[in-house]
């Protein structure tokens, strides 16, 4: 390769490329042709966003997990297309470059594929999104296969799928032992076939991961699915320690937000209290 078309490869890098459109599926498809790898984070609000985009992370998922993280409900399940079509506009408005992806909640698409059809449209069409997510390989396949069809592109979502925690009983690894295996490569190439641009994987053994990801040719994102993935994606409060309670295993904790924004809620109350603020600087005459 010469050093213009290592050029040019560097300035079409999805993380620290110099181009400033939105990013595409087909720029994440490019990615996949050249192996590079490339980081997703979950954002919910404007202001988030446009921080994530600043930095250059060049897709954003507006993922239901907002219902435990910033909603306060225990899973994803409550989640309405309400709420995600005004989280997933707010997403958009802040951003300028990132690929922002919306997720379509439990109960939007589970009838079929004209339910599927008709929410997913919301969040294109009104919210602004330029990709919906949406659980399960074959049990989605006439959702995904009209959603394309349709000029929506799809990023499916495997392994342990949080919709389903009830059916699945709790937050488990998914696909071990064989069975379990083999139906989760069936589904990621269902998935595929069906028109699907890439594939979550989330809390799959690391060797089932690696091996769906050669199997395929649309990019694979890991979330606990080990590091063979073309892309990791976390849940930002999580990766900011926002969160309470025992970390994920499959979680880095990137910084300590939650503790510094106790620090400055208790300096302002101890200011207010002791009559420290406002000062003269901070009032008008």
């Amino acid at each position: 390769m010469t050093h213009a078309q290592q050029a040019a490869d560097s300035s079409k890098a999805l993380y620290g490329g110099t181009q400033q459109r939105r990013i595409t599926v087909r720029d994440l498809a490019a990615a996949k042709q050249r192996g590079e790898k490339w980081p997703m984070l979950t954002a919910y609000d404007a202001m988030t966003a446009s921080v994530f985009d600043e930095a250059g992370i060049p897709v954003l998922l507006v993922g239901d997990s907002a219902g435990n993280c910033h909603l306060g409900y225990d899973t994803t399940v409550p989640v309405t297309m309400e709420q995600m079509a005004m989280m997933s506009a707010a997403v958009v408005r802040g951003t300028r470059r990132a690929m922002v992806v919306a997720d379509l909640p439990f109960g939007s698409y589970q009838e079929g594929p004209v339910q599927a059809l008709r929410n997913a449209t919301r969040l294109v069409k009104e919210a602004g999104a330029g990709a919906v997510k949406l659980e399960g390989g074959e049990r989605s396949l006439a959702q995904t296969e009209l959603l394309v069809r349709s000029g929506i592109p799809v990023m499916s979502h495997l392994g342990l799928t949080p919709q389903s925690v009830n059916a699945l009983g709790g937050y488990y690894v998914q696909g071990r032992g064989d069975e379990a295996a083999h139906q989760l490569l069936r589904d990621a190439k269902a998935a595929q076939d069906a028109g699907a641009f890439a594939l979550v994987m989330e809390m799959v053994p690391a060797e089932l991961a690696a091996e769906v990801t050669r199997s395929l040719s649309i990019p694979t994102v890991g979330i606990g699915a080990g590091p063979d993935c073309d892309a990791q994606v976390l849940v930002w409060t999580d990766m900011a320690g926002m969160t309470s309670g025992r970390m994920p295993r499959f979680v880095k904790q990137y910084a300590r937000l939650r503790e510094t924004l106790g620090d400055a809620a208790r300096e302002f109350a101890q200011d207010v209290v002791g009559s420290a603020f406002p000062t003269e600087e901070h009032t008008f005459h």
